[in-house]
């Protein structure tokens, strides 16, 4: 099991759908939010692409040489990139990183900010346009000459003298849920993501795409991406998950609904209908909370609870065939902390660092009385609640 975490360059806040609390996109707070998951053990960072955020591969480079191990998860825009330009972006910075650079394919889903990047392609020309595109991308980072002519694009000799370090190329990542999406990635990529919806939408959905490899002689690796909003105690967990939306008005969730309507993604589509704008039922499934989605496009849905009652969630979509979580929390420098102290003792990871452990001198935690090493699990007294 692999855990990844956010890098939040679209902003930060203790609560949704408001500036309060709200705090600024600095390079500072990247740093320290990228230098945190490093250190904790998280495998990478999945960096966010759109209008709405800083560009992913300026904020990547600039916090390669900030960290040690860490990946970077980041967007290409087929349609909006040359196939060819992208490939050697990728090359050099998987190069710089020593191998640290895993690829997002983004389509996109909003048709205002597609025709506002210029592409005027519709939701199935996207997905051929993305198909033509990673064909020859591919072959290019391998260090193929291709030539390549198709219904969106053509290259002749299109070619890259400087090849990435990770053979044949840096891992290609993708999420969608129509079904061009799925038989892309059926087709061409390495790991299918889904955000968070109900264990059975998943497995359906992991069934689907398994099909789709098999279709073309491939497998798949498969990733879940969701929020987690996890405390002590699920009493805790849940008025966590209230006080997030606590400042959300009916208004700015109506607002922010109508917005989305416009998208022609299938997946977003999935997500409002979770919860249908209401704020009276976003539980849909047990400790799967869709109340982010009220505000937030993509990702809408977070794993609430207790430690052990998340890991047992986790465990379910786990046993399904996800291998890769790529969790958030608000705000994400205090959350990653959270979820790596609470989480990760539960978990089987592939690696991981519990914070503390750089420290190799002492005991973990504060010396009691300058004398007394602490525990190492908090001692229950006798008449008082865990």
């Amino acid at each position: 099991m692999q855990i990844f975490w956010f890098l939040p360059t679209h902003g930060d806040s203790r609560y949704l759908g408001t500036s309060h609390g709200a705090r600024s996109v600095s390079h500072a707070y990247l740093k320290q939010v990228a230098q945190a998951a490093d250190e904790l053990g998280y495998e990478g960072v999945l960096i966010p692409t759109g209008r709405s955020c800083e560009d992913p591969w300026v904020v990547a480079s600039s916090l390669v040489p900030l960290t040690e191990r860490l990946k970077f998860l980041i967007a290409v825009r087929p349609g909006i990139i040359s196939p060819t330009v992208s490939a050697r972006q990728a090359a050099t910075l998987d190069r710089i990183s020593n191998g640290r650079l895993l690829i997002n394919v983004v389509t996109g889903g909003d048709p205002d900010e597609q025709r506002g990047d210029g592409s005027f392609l519709t939701h199935a020309e996207r997905y051929e346009a993305a198909g033509e595109f990673l064909k020859i991308w591919r072959g290019v980072s391998a260090g193929e000459s291709v030539n390549f002519s198709g219904k969106h694009l053509k290259v002749e000799n299109a070619k890259s003298l400087y090849l990435p370090v990770q053979k044949p190329h840096p891992p290609l990542w993708f999420g969608g849920s129509s079904d061009e999406a799925i038989e892309l990635a059926g087709e061409q990529v390495d790991v299918y993501l889904t955000w968070g919806e109900p264990p059975a939408a998943v497995a359906e959905k992991i069934a689907q795409a398994k099909a789709a490899a098999a279709r073309h002689g491939r497998t798949l690796r498969f990733g879940i991406r969701l929020h987690v909003i996890v405390r002590e105690t699920s009493e805790a967990a849940w008025r966590a998950a209230d006080e997030l939306i606590s400042h959300v008005t009916d208004e700015v969730v109506a607002a922010a609904q109508k917005a989305f309507a416009r998208f022609d993604s299938v997946g977003q589509r999935r997500m409002a209908a979770l919860h249908g704008g209401r704020r009276d039922k976003l539980e849909v499934s047990p400790n799967l909370w869709a109340g982010v989605g009220l505000v937030r496009g993509g990702a809408g849905t977070a794993l609430v609870g207790s430690p052990e009652e998340v890991a047992a969630r986790i465990e379910e979509y786990a046993a399904l065939g996800v291998d890769t979580f790529i969790f958030s929390g608000y705000p994400h420098l205090e959350e990653s902390y959270r979820v790596a102290e609470l989480l990760f003792p539960l978990l089987p990871l592939k690696q991981s660092r519990p914070a503390g452990q750089a420290n190799l001198t002492g005991p973990f935690g504060e010396v009691i009385a300058n004398d007394i090493v602490p525990p190492s699990k908090p001692v229950v007294r006798e008449g008082a609640t865990a």
